[in-house]
């Protein structure tokens, strides 16, 4: 079992920052996927961000060159830097793991991950 806990969402304005950190509990951090997903009214749940077991990063193209994902794994935690903020990256913000089990990914199904937090609000004022 992995649970995970969202934070550091809020209100800024266009064009500003964020960091979000999931903290994990759990011995299976180091040898799980994780990703950013975010989901917003009337719309739904999106991929934003992964990071596999052997250390490579996928973004989605709608935050490519504007969203840093990366993890701690001496800490637990998966952390996501978000630069150049807009209004439509208003959504709230959830922390994901795939199961150890878990070969194959595409990386961007939300079906892929078996574990959530229970999301962090972001909202961007423009």
């Amino acid at each position: 079992q992995v649970q995970l806990v969202e934070s550091g969402g809020g209100l800024v304005q266009t064009g500003g920052s964020l960091r979000l950190s999931c903290a994990a509990s759990g011995r299976t951090f180091i040898r799980s996927t994780m990703g950013w997903f975010r989901q917003a009214p009337g719309k739904e749940r999106e991929f934003v961000a992964a990071f596999s077991r052997s250390g490579n990063t996928y973004y989605a193209d709608s935050v490519k060159g504007r969203f840093t994902i990366s993890r701690d794994n001496a800490k637990n935690t998966l952390n996501l830097r978000m630069n150049s903020l807009k209004p439509e990256d208003t959504a709230v913000y959830y922390c994901a793991a795939g199961s150890v089990e878990r070969v194959h990914y595409t990386y961007e199904g939300a079906g892929e991950y078996d574990y959530w937090g229970p999301g962090t609000q972001v909202t961007v004022s423009s």
